[in-house]
Formats: structure tokens, C-alpha cells, sequence
């Protein structure tokens, strides 16, 4: 590990603060610890990064990995890698609650790079939790019951707000046409780390396979209640110029939005995945 790079673990079920590493120009040193860091603790902190720019901040994903163009927000102009999330009294945030990024997709994102840009004086924290803290939580008699069965994820279940507002089906017809429905195993093994993880999410998982809807309802329902469990997440108190780099494939995120009517803005650059493990290969 770099020996200039600090980690040091939030009081939380997942988490840890870094410092001592420059996110506009990180040395290969740097990245590897970085690697490490997230694989062990899921999701990264980090302050003072004001000077981080709109290239460094695509340079820095593209460590890990091709970046992503997302179908539904705006971007920074010049570059529609950075997704542009700006809220205020007139545009207020739609997502409330507990999910993972993008799991409609056949291959959801590895992870996320959050760059904070306009803060409110008070409020907008962010909400994080480990889905391998959820798992490993449940009865062995839950784990077996859940190991191969199957979700289905939906881009137009997510944005259901947003397509029923005038015009926005047909402004968004593109979105809708290349993001079907989608089954992804329930349970997830991190290709990284190994751990298993739970892989449903309140905003994009309508059903289970193979249930009846009250049957999956009830499943969902118990699920999604206790991945919310207050000793697997941890809280982030965002300053200006604040980073934060979450593990799409086995945390989900939850922003807090108790700031109106002030102004937020945040800076986003999403890092493609690859298809979730299936259900045989969570089994060993």
C-alpha cells in the first residue's frame, strides 16, 4: 500500500475515510491501494478534493474500468461521461430511497465516483450499507431458501415519476427501448472480494421469479427492511470538494433529502460492471 495513503474505518457497517492521495493525479501506487481499500471496505471517503476537475474525475474511473453515459440525467457539458445531479426548490430530487445504481442494466455498474460541487448549509448526507453485512446477517435457513431465485429489475419501474410527467415517455423512448425489463440473480457473489451479497433494491426490483405477487411482495418486504438495518450502513457528511467511491456490486446508497429549498450539486461518473454472478456459482 502506498505509504502516504491513510485509511482509517467509519464507525459504521461499512466505510473508510482516505487521505494522504490527490484523486486529480493518483499515482499507480495510489490506485492499487485504492483497489484494495474498496474491495475490504466497500465504499470510500475522501475530503479536500475541490481541485478535482471534470477529466480528472472521468481519468480517475477509467482506473477501474470503461465509463458509463447514463440514459436519463443530464451531464456536465463537454463531457457526458459526468452525469450532472443539481437540485434546488425548482428541481427537487425524485429518488428517496435505499438502491444500487442502475440495476436495470444487463451489467450493472462496478461503482460510482460521487464529486460534491454545491452543498446546502445543512442536510443532503448520504445514507450507505453493506448488502454482504445483510447477507451474512440472515438465518442459514434464509440463506438456503434464497440461493437461486432470481429479480426482475426495471428501468421504467425506477423512473415511473418521471415518465408520467407530459412528453417524457416519448423524450425518453430511446431510454425505455434499450433498458427492458432485466432478471439478475437475487443473491450476488462480488467477482472481487468473493462475499455474497443481496442484489435487490426498492427502486428498480418489481417481483421475484417464479412467485406469486403476494408470495414476492412478502419476500421483498422482509428483504428490503432489513438491508435498511442501522448496524450495516454507515452515514456520510458531505463537505464541498467531498468524494465518495461506493461499490455498486455489493452496497446500496440512500441520499438523505431534507435541504429544501437549497441547492445541491453533485458530479457523477459511473464505471461499467459485468452481469452479476448467478445463483449455481453462489453456491460454493
Amino acid at each position: 500500500m502506498s505509504s502516504r495513503l491513510a485509511v482509517t474505518p467509519t464507525q459504521g457497517g461499512l466505510g473508510a475515510c482516505i487521505s494522504g492521495v490527490d484523486l486529480e493525479r493518483p499515482t499507480d501506487d495510489d490506485v492499487e491501494a485504492l483497489h484494495a481499500a474498496l474491495l475490504a471496505h466497500e465504499v470510500l471517503f475522501f475530503h479536500d478534493q475541490d481541485h478535482l476537475t471534470p477529466e480528472g474525475h472521468v481519468r480517475l474511473a477509467r482506473r477501474w474500468g470503461p465509463v458509463q453515459r447514463h440514459p436519463h440525467f443530464p451531464h456536465v457539458p463537454g463531457f457526458p461521461e459526468v452525469v450532472a445531479l443539481d437540485y434546488d426548490r425548482a428541481n427537487r430530487a425524485k429518488v428517496e430511497q435505499w438502491h444500487a445504481d442502475m440495476t436495470f442494466s444487463a451489467t450493472p455498474p462496478l461503482g460510482t465516483i460521487l464529486h460534491a460541487r454545491v452543498l446546502p448549509e445543512r442536510g443532503g448526507d448520504t445514507l450507505f450499507a453493506s448488502m454482504s453485512a445483510a447477507w451474512d446477517a440472515l438465518s442459514d435457513r434464509w440463506q438456503r431458501f434464497l440461493l437461486g431465485l432470481e429479480a426482475v429489475h426495471d428501468y421504467a419501474h425506477g423512473f415511473r415519476e418521471t415518465l408520467a410527467e407530459p412528453g417524457a415517455r416519448e423524450r425518453l423512448a430511446g431510454a425505455l427501448a434499450a433498458n427492458p425489463p432485466r432478471v439478475h440473480p437475487l443473491v450476488r457473489r462480488h467477482p472481487g472480494s468473493g462475499k455474497l451479497g443481496l442484489f435487490v433494491n426498492e427502486v428498480f426490483t418489481t417481483h421475484i421469479v417464479g412467485m406469486s405477487r403476494a408470495e414476492s411482495d412478502t419476500v421483498l418486504g422482509f428483504l428490503l427492511r432489513h438491508l435498511q438495518t442501522p448496524e450495516f450502513t454507515c452515514r456520510f457528511h458531505w463537505r464541498v470538494g467531498s468524494v465518495a467511491f461506493w461499490d455498486n456490486r455489493i452496497t446500496q446508497h440512500r441520499p438523505v433529502n431534507d435541504y429544501w429549498p437549497a441547492r445541491r450539486r453533485m458530479q457523477r461518473v459511473t464505471i461499467d460492471g459485468d452481469a452479476p454472478t448467478g445463483p449455481s456459482a453462489a453456491r460454493g
